[in-house]
């Protein structure tokens, strides 16, 4: 098959027929019921299928980055759902945070940036957008990366309000990608983020 078929096919709207939506539970987050049919590869249409969908709203996720330093800035805090897989609560991370309605995405990189690190950034600079666990979540993050002076960042931030306890840490690049080799950082996002550094870093 070629690029352009696979294109075509993604695109293609007329792939899904939806039968019906239903809300079973909305609270912080909210989880809907959809009742569909889809084309197959091999010709015609599938069965009814019923999924559950996480509707948890969209995020950004920012890599804040000292090209002159070659460091990056991380962010640790506690992550409740990591205990079922896990012995640490205690994630190493990008900076993130969810965008509410009618919100761009790079302000709330940047304010996201200053909330959780204290940092200003002289660029912030979008790189992509992908989803996040496409099966069973809509979420999609929209990823950037930020240009900034490391040397300033230090010290515990957060919102207050938000139960946030945030402990910011200055790590070489090096450093950073070996902990992903070694699994100390582990959750997507962060991972992603930095793989994608390591393929770009002599561009930027």
């Amino acid at each position: 098959m070629k690029d352009t078929e696979i294109i075509e096919q993604f695109n293609a709207s007329t792939d899904v027929e939806i039968i019906s939506t239903k809300t079973l539970y909305k609270g912080f987050f909210q989880l809907d019921e959809y009742r569909f049919k889809h084309k197959l590869f091999a010709g015609g249409w599938s069965e009814e299928v019923t999924r559950e969908v996480f509707e948890r709203g969209h995020a950004v996720v920012v890599l804040p980055y000292d090209p002159m330093r070659r460091q990056v800035v991380l962010i640790e805090q506690i992550r409740l759902p990591a205990l079922a897989t896990t012995n640490s609560v205690w994630l190493l991370e990008l900076v993130a945070g969810m965008i509410a309605a009618g919100e761009v995405p790079s302000e709330v990189a940047e304010r996201e940036l200053l909330e959780e690190t204290g940092l200003t950034a002289s660029e912030v600079n979008l790189v992509n957008s992908y989803l996040a666990t496409p099966g069973g979540s809509s979420e999609r993050f929209h990823f950037y990366w930020a240009k900034v002076d490391a040397s300033k960042a230090k010290g515990i931030h957060g919102l207050d309000y938000e139960h946030e306890d945030i402990k910011v840490h200055v790590v070489d690049v090096d450093v950073a990608m070996e902990m992903v080799n070694s699994g100390r950082i582990d959750n997507a996002s962060t991972v992603i983020g930095l793989q994608w550094l390591a393929l770009n870093i002599d561009k930027i």
